[in-house]
């Protein structure tokens, strides 16, 4: 007789029993798994895996980054529009770009064609005209027109003897927040005659007037109203972007500048120490865009530009204009960082070596109406290595230490027996007069900025005008000399006084 308590507890000891054998089987798969695993580790140790640096692509040299540098690559996609036509046919009217025209009236505040012309950067010029619904321009306001402005305004400016009342009106209404007009200020411009174009002109025309010193054309329709504005600029990033299509072009581009023999060895430059009013006042004078800024060892450390006035069109800003050159380059770099959310270093200088490839690149990147040229000790693709100078000594007007005895030579790179001229103001141009407070401020070291380091002795200038004489030259067409246009603008200056400049000058003129 089966006993059910009895049957009930051995049914219970069997499923206990099993359990545990269960239980027992599962601890010994886990401690056999833990030791498999950790004999696995233990032999991953003992053979390391390949480091991924061996999978990696080499990386360029030093070398090949310059070379890279001095060679940048050329779009060779050839543009449909433009394939397989003769450049100096095709008409300016097609580059021409209606939103590159903005208008302001004779009679608006020079304040509001301020603002127009700050928010106008590809072309950096408000066209003038007689009345708001005139499409004729009488006029252009620029950043040239800007500075001549504001040196009137805070009284740098030196008028002639008939012109001391229209200044003192200009600079006690300007001072007295009373709106000027542009039609007030036309006297102190003595702006150059406008030169337009039919747009169906050939952009062979436009070369040559660029070749020659002009830097602005306008583009009219029949009816004589502009429809667009060509600038030397868009017209330089117009033959970079389409060399392909045109080879009297694009051949020139793998050239070194030393070879091409273009530029000048004559510039005009403002020490770093300097005040901002000295340099502002130089690039009005001399009808210049822009200026080198050169360590007493004339080695480049910046560049100076009309353009930067932006700066300085708010009233709390004008201080700067007592403080020094290189103070004011670490404001531009600095606004510069704030208005792309990153550091910005451009650089403004090449070498005689450099190709023409690696000079209209840096042109067309930097915006910038001229390259300064600094010297290089050989043909070696190496960087340019700043030279242990000897200092130049204060209130020396030219400054023509000899250059290296390997860079002698023809072009940008001074002849055996001749010497680079570097004409820097002796004496401060700016007057005491100015209303801005007569403090004192100190300089920005040089070594604090940037890629100030990299640079080189200021020995050339390479200009938009001499490289589009180039284009022109290599075409067959005859540019005018480009000196009668500089010297047109330099009379067309305000006749404030220039001694330090004139005295050293001589015969030769330096401005492009």
């Amino acid at each position: 007789m089966d006993i059910p308590g009895a049957q009930g507890s051995n049914n219970s000891s069997n499923s206990s029993l099993g359990a545990l054998l269960s239980t027992s089987q599962t601890e010994r798969n886990k401690s056999s798994h833990i030791a498999a695993h950790r004999q696995s580790f233990a032999e991953d140790q003992r053979r390391p895996p390949p480091s991924p640096r061996t999978h990696r692509h080499p990386s360029l040299t030093q070398q090949a980054v310059q070379e890279l540098m001095n060679h940048p690559p050329i779009n060779r996609h050839a543009n449909p529009q433009y394939a397989g036509r003769n450049w100096q046919e095709i008409a300016v009217g097609e580059l021409a770009q209606a939103e590159d025209v903005k208008w302001a009236d004779l009679d608006e505040s020079v304040q509001d064609a301020t603002m127009t012309l700050l928010k106008n950067h590809p072309t950096n010029a408000v066209l003038v005209r007689e009345t708001p619904t005139s499409k004729r321009a009488i006029s252009t306001f620029d950043y040239s027109d800007l500075n001549a402005y504001l040196l009137v305004v805070v009284g740098l400016a030196k008028p002639e003897e008939e012109q001391i009342e229209l200044y003192d009106h200009i600079a006690k209404s300007a001072q007295a927040q009373t709106p000027v007009s542009l039609r007030e200020i036309q006297p102190i411009l003595k702006k150059s005659e406008l030169v337009a174009l039919p747009a169906e002109s050939t952009l062979d025309v436009a070369v040559e007037a660029f070749g020659s010193g002009i830097h602005r054309l306008l583009i009219t329709n029949v009816a004589g109203e502009v429809i667009g504005i060509l600038s030397q600029l868009r017209l330089l990033e117009f033959f970079w972007k389409e060399a392909v299509n045109f080879p009297v072009i694009d051949r020139l581009y793998g050239s070194v500048l030393r070879d091409l023999q273009i530029g000048s060895t004559q510039i005009i430059a403002v020490n770093a120490d300097a005040p901002l009013a000295d340099a502002l006042l130089l690039m009005h004078n001399e009808g210049l865009t822009s200026v080198a800024v050169v360590d007493q060892g004339l080695n480049v450390l910046g560049n100076i530009s009309t353009a930067d006035l932006r700066l300085l069109t708010s009233t709390t800003n004008l201080p700067l204009l007592k403080r020094s050159c290189m103070h004011f380059i670490s404001v531009i770099l600095n606004e510069r960082g704030v208005e792309h959310g990153r550091d910005s270093f451009p650089v403004f200088y090449v070498n005689p070596y450099s190709t023409l490839a690696h000079t209209v690149a840096k042109l067309v990147a930097t915006r910038s109406h001229r390259m300064w040229v600094v010297e290089s000790a050989s043909p070696s693709p190496s960087a340019p290595a700043t030279p242990l100078l000897q200092p130049v000594q204060p209130g020396v007007t030219a400054a023509t230490a000899p250059p290296p005895a390997s860079a002698t030579g023809v072009g940008l790179l001074p002849s055996p027996g001749s010497q680079p001229t570097v004409l820097i103001p002796t004496q401060s141009p700016s007057a005491p007069q100015s209303p801005l407070p007569g403090q004192s401020f100190s300089s920005v070291p040089s070594a604090s900025l940037p890629g100030a380091h990299v640079s080189g002795r200021l020995t050339g200038v390479v200009s938009l005008t001499d490289v589009l004489n180039l284009f022109a030259k290599s075409s067959g067409l005859r540019p005018s000399d480009p000196s009668e246009q500089r010297a047109r603008r330099r009379r067309s200056s305000s006749a404030s006084v220039r001694p330090s400049l004139d005295a050293a000058r001589g015969s030769v003129d330096f401005r492009r």
